[in-house]
């Protein structure tokens, strides 16, 4: 009974810990004065000013779209780059996997830099192209590690059984081989959006000066003091990743129940 109690007590205050900061952004972003440190009262009108900012709003839709560019193109190759290095030998797919590992563990800092030379090599303006280019790049590798644990789990005679019965190689990775591994897919999709939409570091070094996202905008902001509007827009984000979230899971639970 005691032990269920502090197991109960420690879970609570696990919650706590990570939840309690996102309570409070979500509370002041109701509160009437601009001092984090005092409550002038209940108002909405943070939200209204928010679709007021031009330059929050612009930095907005560069962050969106390139996040969902970004993603869609990342998770394309990714898959495909999956599905040929799960094909690959032993050590071939070891030493593909070690490479693939690099841009997961190297530091944000490194990679800009990198990327920023690379591009300034290239002749590449810095801008929306070069930040796009940039978020592909580090977004695959996460990709491929969601994908290839579903290639793993995939009957490897499956495919071969679909062309025996006379798909074409395309078709029978259309109907059988994609629908197996979509939940991969789109949790790689997912993980690709939610990194694109959170960098900073990658996206500082690759921006330009014509180009700001969200991460650049707020901390920016940062040395002359956060708006409040700054809390009203991140109330939106969580709300909207968490309805997405509970979409999602409404959706596997439905098809776990149906299998």
């Amino acid at each position: 009974m005691v032990e269920k109690a502090i197991k109960r007590i420690y879970t609570a205050l696990l919650f706590i810990f990570l939840y309690a900061p996102i309570g409070i952004l979500i509370i002041y972003s109701f509160n009437e004065s601009k001092s984090r440190g005092s409550w002038g009262g209940f108002t909405l009108k943070w939200y209204s000013e928010l679709f007021k900012d031009e330059k929050i709003m612009t930095s907005l839709y560069y962050t969106i779209a390139i996040a969902i560019i970004s993603s869609i193109v990342a998770t394309i190759i990714g898959t495909l780059a999956a599905i040929g290095i799960h094909k690959m030998k032993p050590i071939s797919k070891q030493i593909i996997m070690n490479i693939n590992y690099l841009p997961v563990l190297n530091p944000d800092i490194v990679t800009g830099v990198a990327l920023m030379t690379l591009f300034m090599f290239m002749n590449l303006e810095l801008g929306f192209l070069s930040m796009l280019l940039a978020h592909i790049t580090f977004n695959i590798p996460y990709v491929v590690l969601a994908v290839l644990p579903k290639l793993r789990q995939l009957n490897k005679y499956l495919s071969e059984a679909a062309m025996d019965l006379g798909a074409t190689p395309f078709y029978a990775f259309r109907k059988v081989v994609l629908p197996e591994i979509m939940p991969g897919v789109i949790s790689g999709a997912l993980i690709a959006f939610t990194l694109s939409i959170d960098d900073f570091v990658i996206s500082f070094f690759t921006a330009g000066s014509g180009v700001s996202n969200l991460s650049i905008t707020i901390f920016s902001m940062a040395r002359r003091g956060i708006k409040p509007t700054i809390n009203a827009l991140s109330t939106i984000m969580f709300l909207s990743v968490l309805i997405l979230l509970l979409l999602i899971n409404k959706k596997s639970l439905k098809e776990a129940k149906k299998k």
